[in-house]
């Protein structure tokens, strides 16, 4: 069974997240900040990481950067409802797997997590 880590300030997208991810199978770990998602990032070693950019304390990119410094080429879905062009363009030239808007379709986030999961090595 695949494991998640979901971060995202907002307690409303990790609740659904969390239950639409475990009906689907998955072992979900939440994390309500980014410096408590580092955390569970390093103890818990998930296979994907749904990451939301805009957060307080400590934002969705220095997340990124750390977890590519820590684990190059995990697979990052970046979750997002403060999208512009130059964020997207940021987050893929540190090498995110996928970017999505948080006005999106579950069928969106679902075929992200598939694709990563069934080829695990991006560059095939």
């Amino acid at each position: 069974m695949a494991k998640i880590l979901v971060i995202d300030d907002e307690q409303g997208i990790r609740n659904l997240l969390d239950t639409l991810l475990r009906r689907k199978g998955y072992d979900v770990v939440l994390a309500e900040s980014g410096r408590q998602g580092l955390e569970l990032f390093r103890r818990e070693r998930p296979d994907v990481i749904v990451l939301d950019l805009k957060m307080p304390e400590m934002d969705g990119l220095t997340v990124l950067r750390q977890i590519q410094n820590l684990d190059p080429g995990k697979p990052v879905i970046i979750l997002t409802g403060a999208g512009t062009a130059e964020a997207e363009r940021q987050v893929r030239a540190l090498g995110v797997t996928e970017y999505v808007e948080k006005e999106f379709s579950l069928h969106l986030l679902g075929d992200s997590l598939k694709r990563i999961l069934n080829n695990p090595d991006p560059s095939t």
